[in-house]
């Protein structure tokens, strides 16, 4: 029997499920069924993403093979969760039909019904509607505190348990003496003009290149990039729609006149039909992580630190506007912020901020 060991490793600011074992191609297709499965070069690991919903299937997908966890109790504590009940399976698919009558994106309703099952599971023996503030506080404490799970996950759960309670069953749970995290600030990592320029120069492939430079043209995400269909591009008033970005949101961004000639140059080579940036699928979008593979492939090849990711580029985008003198509103609408405080964290990465500061030591005249 094959032996998988399993570790929780800290990696790009984010907690992962950590798999190393001897080379199986059968057992790295499993692997690779997870939609967020990766390789690390790093850590010479598959990753998987590291919350309860993810142990559970992994605990289904590695029946038959010998696991080795180095943090066992957390996992057995985690995966002999039971099923859930019939009361149970209920309250999820109603949860879920109600998000999706509300629009939600099918990747809330996805990550939310799953934390809502994480948190149905632990109460087994309680119906759904019998739960109340003390369960959750109970489940706060005992169970995610407890096992150390991130910040982001801890957040998560509880803002799909109170959605639930509120919206669905219509009832008020008392979540203001939680134990929360407090909210951290972190500052955009931003690449210079001259990386990106160089990261751009040395990409030779066509489509690679265009996908790249719509990124960064126009300041948009990895998801809207792929989601992008010629008839969101306004060729007559130099605009392209974001259409159904985060939020659920629409906006128009300008589509600048180099970009204009590089995408009809694209699409005359690649004549794709509904998505801009097709897959090998015809008529299915391009692959996420194939796009990340792209860009972190660029960025060795340009020498560029390969800590960067692909939302670099987005971050860049709106910084290298803030830098030229663009209104810091009007970036605020491009990039799709529902709130300013978000794209103001940019005011702290540009150059000319720091320029004008002078330190103290400089008065001494020493």
């Amino acid at each position: 029997m094959e032996t998988i060991e399993i570790s929780r490793i800290r990696h790009r600011q984010a907690d992962w499920w950590s798999l190393q074992f001897a080379y199986n191609l059968q057992l790295i297709q499993k692997i690779k069924s997870f939609g967020k499965a990766r390789w690390s070069a790093t850590h010479q690991t598959w990753l998987l993403p590291y919350g309860q919903h993810s142990m559970v299937q992994l605990e289904e997908m590695l029946h038959g093979y010998r696991v080795v966890c180095k943090n066992a109790s957390r996992w057995n504590g985690a995966a002999g969760l039971e099923a859930l009940s019939a009361a149970q399976r209920q309250a999820v698919e109603t949860f879920k039909r109600w998000m999706r009558g509300q629009r939600y994106s099918d990747n809330t309703v996805k990550t939310y019904s799953e934390a809502l099952e994480v948190y149905l599971r632990y109460f087994k023996e309680v119906a759904p509607d019998q739960l109340d503030a003390k369960h959750l506080h109970a489940f706060n404490n005992d169970f995610i505190l407890k096992n150390g799970y991130s910040h982001s996950y801890q957040n998560q759960v509880i803002n799909a348990i109170k959605l639930y309670f509120s919206k669905v069953l219509g009832s008020t749970l008392d979540t203001n003496t939680l134990e929360r995290p407090r909210k951290t600030r972190r500052l955009p990592h931003v690449l210079s003009e001259t990386e990106v320029k160089a990261i751009l120069q040395r990409t030779t492939n066509l489509k690679h290149l265009s996908m790249l430079k719509i990124t960064y043209g126009c300041g948009l995400r990895c998801g809207e990039v792929l989601a992008l269909k010629w008839t969101d591009i306004d060729w007559a008033r130099s605009v392209l729609w974001v259409r159904g970005g985060k939020g659920n949101k629409d906006r128009m961004v300008p589509l600048p006149a180099s970009l204009q000639e590089a995408l009809k140059q694209y699409k005359t080579a690649y004549e794709t039909e509904v998505f801009v940036f097709e897959g090998q699928t015809k008529g299915q979008p391009y692959d996420v992580r194939s796009f990340q593979l792209v860009f972190k492939q660029a960025c060795q090849r340009a020498g560029v630190n390969l800590k960067a990711t692909l939302h670099w580029l987005r971050h860049s985008y709106a910084t290298h506007l803030l830098e030229q003198g663009t209104d810091l509103r009007y970036i605020q609408v491009l990039l799709g912020h529902s709130s300013s405080k978000t794209t103001e964290l940019y005011t702290w990465v540009t150059k000319p901020a720091f320029e004008r500061l002078k330190s103290p030591l400089d008065n001494l005249g020493l």
